[in-house]
């Protein structure tokens, strides 16, 4: 009986100094200006002032995650209208393979990231496949055929991306 009540005051305890942690990580957030959350498919999403400033989350990976995912941001037009085949428009429900990587720009210019291409080679494979054939001068429709043919077997069912 005496060890139950030591176990649910100690448990008291945790959960009062855990509340405390929680606001204080809670005014970091509001002291940096940015905010993040998880959703509910386990996705972080963090707001930051703008596409040239990416989210803390980035911090945690090598370089070129962070190159990758500015690169994302900056080639919106065309990720917009190439799918993913993760599975993330189901899971997640994501329209293309930019919302793996951005979630929202705001009118004034701040960004909600989305970390859901931090967990997915998919996701990263197909924005860099995408990016650089661009870059080449690979039309839009080009890459999106080039994509559909890549990932149509093996793969997850593609993101509902509106046809060119």
């Amino acid at each position: 009986m005496k060890r139950t009540a030591v176990m649910a005051a100690c448990l008291l305890s945790f959960g009062i100094i855990m509340g405390a942690c929680s606001d204080d990580k809670a005014n970091n957030a509001k002291d940096d200006h940015s905010a993040s959350y998880t959703t509910n498919s386990g996705d972080i999403r963090e707001t930051t002032k703008s596409i040239d400033h990416l989210p803390k989350f980035l911090n945690n990976f090598e370089e070129d995650m962070a190159v990758l995912y500015q690169q994302a941001a900056k080639h919106k037009d065309l990720l917009k209208h190439i799918p993913c085949y993760c599975g993330c428009g189901e899971s997640a429900g994501h329209q293309n393979n930019y919302d793996c990587f951005v979630y929202e720009t705001k009118k004034d210019g701040s960004v909600v990231w989305d970390d859901h291409a931090t967990k997915c080679g998919v996701c990263l494979e197909i924005a860099k496949e995408s990016i650089a054939s661009y870059e080449q001068g690979k039309s839009v429709k080009e890459i999106r055929q080039m994509i559909d043919e890549k990932y149509k077997e093996g793969y997850a069912e593609p993101t509902p991306t509106k046809s060119l």
